[in-house]
């Protein structure tokens, strides 16, 4: 029989970290627009949105767990596997907000790169560096961003010795 600690880990972290995108991102069972034009439903999903009609509870919960468990595995292939659960929940929920590239992409960002080495507080500082959103043609800092960073900078260090 295989081992059901890695599934069972894995399905913590998702629940973790839907726990900072529920609230951050609010229900809306309809699409809209979020602040940069994109077609979004339910908690923040944002693939294949049916403008027309609403969604139920079920579904949106079904594809916040699809799209957290993305992030998540995201996370889990960027980071060292002695990475805290703290960590990895912070990261999953920034890589399910904003993308892989914060805690993947080592040459475009230091939280990468510290997250790579092992360096976790260093990598949890980086966080509130990722507020920003092109408006317009112009990176400016998104209260909700800033808010929501902030957060998983707390979640991320709270879990350190």
């Amino acid at each position: 029989m295989p081992d059901a600690k890695p599934k069972t880990r894995r399905n913590a972290l998702i629940a973790a970290a839907a726990a900072i995108a529920i609230p951050a991102e609010g229900l809306r069972q309809w699409a809209y627009r979020d602040p940069l034009g994109i077609l979004t439903v339910c908690y923040g999903h944002t693939g294949n949105v049916d403008p027309k009609r609403q969604y139920s509870l079920a579904e949106c919960r079904a594809l916040l767990d699809v799209d957290m468990g993305q992030a998540v595995d995201a996370v889990l292939r960027c980071v060292p596997p002695a990475a805290p659960n703290s960590v990895v929940v912070a990261f999953s929920d920034a890589a399910f907000n904003i993308g892989p590239t914060v805690a993947c992409d080592r040459a475009n960002s230091t939280a990468a790169r510290l997250l790579a080495g092992g360096q976790w507080r260093q990598a949890c500082e980086q966080l509130p560096r990722w507020d920003k959103a092109r408006v317009a043609g112009q990176l400016v800092a998104l209260p909700g961003l800033t808010k929501r960073r902030a957060q998983e900078r707390d979640v991320c260090v709270a879990g350190l010795p």
